[in-house]
């Protein structure tokens, strides 16, 4: 099955798609290995892993494209790739679906910020017009090959202009044919569940950020509240942050790496996720006899 289809499948189905994201291969590899049945490319944690910057939209087309096809070529499950704002206007956008569906991507996320774009829980958001926005989503849904790509939705709106109006784009973005919508950064507990009794008819994504704006709640929270996508975008950049600091804080304290075992993996844990036995086997295979 083609992961295009799978993903589609993951949409439909009753249970609520706990989607974690990685921001490199290793983290693809590691969230696979996991059991995850999809895995989210985000944006913010490729600039905050790969350039070592906030995630305020420095990111490139090609950049973002790097990561994907490393991703799809190490894992068999679905990549739901954040693209941002097409980096550009509609021509810009047909470019950007053409070359992330090349790279890997079996669903594109697009979003109604100017660019260059924040970090959705961030303060001091700019939205385009709704018209320039569809207009988008109309070239993205025409550029691609396969057309179980699917196309998602999002929309800064409500903190920049309101729930209101984050409501009536989202049905105006639901109208022009994408797969599923994204309210960002929804604040208010009575919000986040009006949501998708406003929104019906189409799968819905929240967002959760630690220490973001949107309060927290357990997968089987958001699927009462009727979302089929439970998004933990950058929970796995944050724990390997942390990882990394506590490992490196003993090596400068101690100046050595006797007591370092507790916050490090194993060298075998290392080679296994690597995949080291295969390319032992494959060596062996093509060696010379």
């Amino acid at each position: 099955m083609l992961k295009t289809e799978k993903f589609y499948q993951l949409l439909q189905q009753q249970e609520t798609l706990l989607l974690p994201g990685a921001y490199d291969g290793m983290t693809a590899r590691i969230l696979e290995e996991a059991g995850f049945e999809a895995i989210y490319v985000t944006g913010a944690g490729i600039a905050n892993g790969q350039l070592g910057w906030a995630d305020v939209g420095l990111t490139t087309l090609t950049e973002i494209a790097q990561v994907v096809s490393w991703m799809a070529d190490i894992t068999k499950v679905p990549l739901v790739v954040d693209a941002d704002t097409g980096f550009g206007n509609s021509i810009n956008m047909q470019r950007t679906i053409k070359i992330l569906e090349k790279a890997g991507a079996a669903a594109i996320q697009i979003e109604d910020q100017v660019m260059p774009k924040k970090c959705g829980h961030f303060n001091g958001k700019e939205v385009i017009s709704q018209e320039e926005m569809i207009g988008k989503i109309h070239a993205a849904l025409d550029a691609r090959q396969d057309e179980k790509l699917a196309i998602i939705a999002r929309t800064d709106a409500l903190s920049v202009l309101g729930f209101d109006e984050a409501i009536k784009r989202a049905n105006a973005y639901k109208e022009a044919g994408v797969h599923a919508i994204f309210i960002e950064a929804p604040q208010e507990y009575e919000q986040i569940v009006e949501i998708p009794k406003l929104v019906t008819g189409i799968p819905l994504i929240l967002n959760l950020v630690e220490g973001g704006k949107t309060p927290l709640f357990s997968q089987t929270e958001v699927q009462e509240m009727g979302y089929r996508v439970m998004l933990c975008a950058n929970t796995v950049l944050r724990g390997a942050i942390k990882g990394v600091k506590d490992a490196v804080n003993v090596l400068k304290q101690e100046q050595s790496q006797k007591n370092i075992a507790p916050y490090i993996c194993s060298w075998e844990e290392r080679q296994e996720l690597f995949k080291l036995h295969e390319i032992n086997k494959m060596e062996e295979k093509y060696s010379e006899k």
